[in-house]
């Protein structure tokens, strides 16, 4: 399981994490933050710095219960800071009696084992022959040399750091198949321990201080269920200043000043990452390195938040101070001597996750992008976790890094984006403004077609013929009360249900409904049909209103009185005309045949006109 893990629900991609990781470790995947766990040093600075708690370390808990639970002899292995930790408990020994009640059969101090390592430094400075060394007491320290500062391997301090340091002096005191759980503030720590897996120096859970809080809470131990008890010894001297900057030095009288030392000590990201870089490129140097990642131990990410770091120091010291007045030199110089060839030694291994160098015109791409084209724009602002806008141009070349996470180019797009949302508003003022009128233009046509729709049906139920319309699946869309009393009384008794008989299936209710079919196929009119219905014998015109998709029909009976006269009169003038057009092209012919035709047909018509009964009279 991962050292680090982001809940993506709760990333809010405020690249808070992103801007603190000095691995840059973490990159923007699948909208959140992704840790890539082979770059990760494990400082915890991205769990800390994350406001939504969408960052967390991997859970010892449930590990620790387990080993509670079991056969073996389980001990506790204090970090010294946490007497700054838990500076809400009164007495230490109340604090000893809490740890024990939670099932561990041993309490000791990592301090101890800080005393044993400390000396180990002395003699290997006292003897180091020109070579530099970087002291290997913060876990997060020796990820950054091994991943990133390959070269430096050679410098790392071989020596085991105090808390593996304490599980060896235990499995000598306390036996062999001790379990050991080391309470402390530093994450990375988790994930250091397994490099001594097997060994005396086996350390087989590391707790955090958050963790123990919680498990204090869940079984529900506070300082005024337990009774007083002391730690377990070996007792330490000095070790408990080991959390503090120069601290591990004091323990064994190692010269840290300025003038005579030479040893620089320092902590806190920023003086970290430069000092390993000047190790690295000052050849004038000339001095060991004694770094703290974190503002020395007592800041750890593994600590309570909100944690005040003078005050912190001060309870630390404090605690030690109270210690020495009971202290047994001539015990502790005898434990010592005890424990003194205790194999403290370690190694270290490149593991080489630098990426890459681009090109100077991909580098010179990315600042172009960003508007840092020119070298004065390039010292940076530090916001995005590189000294440099050129190492976040790398970076970005890297695919480590995204351009939002330069605040300039942020706040450059943001003002760009403001400027055209500002525009895009006015423009939508505008368009409501259009819009308003379109909508009140609209409203009265509305309003007129409306009106003409009203005095259009109004006239097409005044029609004596029988109108039909139709859409494309022959589905009625109005009609009017001439071609429902066309249909018989069965359609008016619908039509009463169904005013105009409105969507109702035109080959239900004519058997010439193919003339509508064919119309709305090809779109061409069919004009003054005869068509046989029953008894009754109609006229029928088809005609288009929107082409292949809307047509019409008119209906006649050319039964019906009125109809019949107005027919044979039109009939009869159609007829008239077609022998004019005829006798023109054949009197020569037949002479007098076009007058007499004229005569019969004048005659047929003046019998079928009526008679005006005033004239009559």
């Amino acid at each position: 399981m991962p050292l680090i893990l982001t809940n993506k629900d709760k990333c809010n991609l405020s690249y808070t994490c992103i801007r603190v990781c000095p691995a840059k470790a973490i990159k923007i995947e699948n909208d959140y933050a992704h840790i890539i766990e082979n770059r990760c040093i494990g400082c915890g600075n991205c769990v800390t710095v994350c406001a939504q708690d969408a960052i967390e370390y991997r859970n010892s808990e449930d590990q620790v219960k387990i080993l509670l639970s079991g056969n073996d002899p389980v001990v506790a292995i204090c970090d010294p800071s946490i007497s700054g930790e838990f500076d809400d408990i009164l007495d230490y020994r109340n604090f000893v009696g809490m740890i024990r009640a939670l099932g561990f059969d041993y309490v000791v101090e990592a301090a101890f084992g800080a005393d044993l390592v400390a000396y180990k430094y002395k003699k290997l400075f006292d003897n180091f022959h020109g070579k530099y060394y970087i002291s290997t007491k913060c876990p997060a320290l020796v990820n950054q040399v091994e991943n990133f500062h390959p070269d430096l391997v050679e410098n790392l301090a071989p020596i085991v750091p105090p808390n593996v340091a304490m599980a060896k002096v235990v499995r000598k005191k306390y036996g062999k198949n001790t379990k050991v759980v080391s309470l402390s503030p530093c994450v990375a720590s988790k994930n250091d321990v397994k490099f001594f897996n097997g060994s005396d120096g086996d350390i087989h859970a590391v707790l955090s201080f958050v963790e123990l809080r919680k498990l204090f809470k869940e079984y529900d131990i506070t300082e005024n269920s337990v009774e007083f008890s002391e730690f377990d010894p070996p007792f330490a001297r000095l070790g408990g200043l080991f959390p503090i900057s120069h601290g591990l030095f004091q323990a064994a009288d190692i010269d840290v000043s300025m003038l005579n030392g030479g040893i620089i000590s320092t902590e806190g990201r920023n003086n970290f990452l430069r000092s390993i870089n000047e190790f690295k490129t000052q050849h004038n140097l000339n001095q060991h390195l004694d770094l703290f990642y974190c503002e020395g131990c007592i800041m750890g990410p593994g600590a309570s938040a909100g944690g005040r770091k003078f005050s912190r120091r001060s309870q630390v010291i404090r605690y030690v101070r109270k210690r020495l007045k009971t202290f047994d030199e001539e015990q502790w110089q005898k434990e010592i001597d005890e424990y003194k060839n205790l194999d403290l030694n370690r190694g270290f291994k490149s593991r080489g996750q630098n990426l890459p160098t681009p090109s100077e015109e991909e580098v010179h791409e990315v600042l172009v992008e960003m508007g840092k084209e020119k070298v004065e724009d390039q010292l940076g602002c530090g916001s995005c976790g590189y000294e440099s806008c050129r190492e976040f141009a790398i970076a970005k070349c890297q695919g480590l890094a995204n351009y939002e996470m330069c605040s300039s180019y942020t706040i450059k797009n943001m003002n760009s984006v403001i400027k055209e949302l500002n525009i895009t508003n006015s423009k939508l003022s505008h368009t409501k403004t259009a819009l308003k009128e379109s909508e009140r233009i609209a409203n009265e046509e509305r309003v007129i077609a409306q009106e003409a729709s009203e005095t259009v049906s109004a006239m097409l139920q005044k029609l004596p013929s029988g109108v039909v319309i139709v859409d494309e699946n022959l589905k009625v869309i109005e009609s009017n009360t001439s071609f429902v009393n066309l249909l018989g009384d069965e359609a008016r008794m619908l039509s009463e249900i169904i005013p105009g008989l409105v969507d109702a299936d035109l080959t239900k209710l004519i058997p010439f409904h193919k003339l509508f079919s064919t119309v709305i196929l090809n779109g061409e009119d069919i004009l003054n049909k005869d068509v046989h219905y029953g008894n009754a014998l109609f006229n029928v015109s088809v005609f288009t209103i929107k082409k292949n998709k809307i047509v019409g029909g008119i209906i006649r009976d050319l039964y019906a009185p009125e109809v019949r006269k107005e027919e044979v009169i039109g009939r009869a003038r159609a007829v008239i005309k077609e022998n004019l057009q005829t006798v023109q092209q054949i009197a020569f012919l037949l002479g007098e045949s076009a007058s007499k035709t004229e005569k019969l047909m004048n005659s047929i018509i003046k019998s079928h006109t009526p008679v005006d009964k005033e004239s009559s009279e």
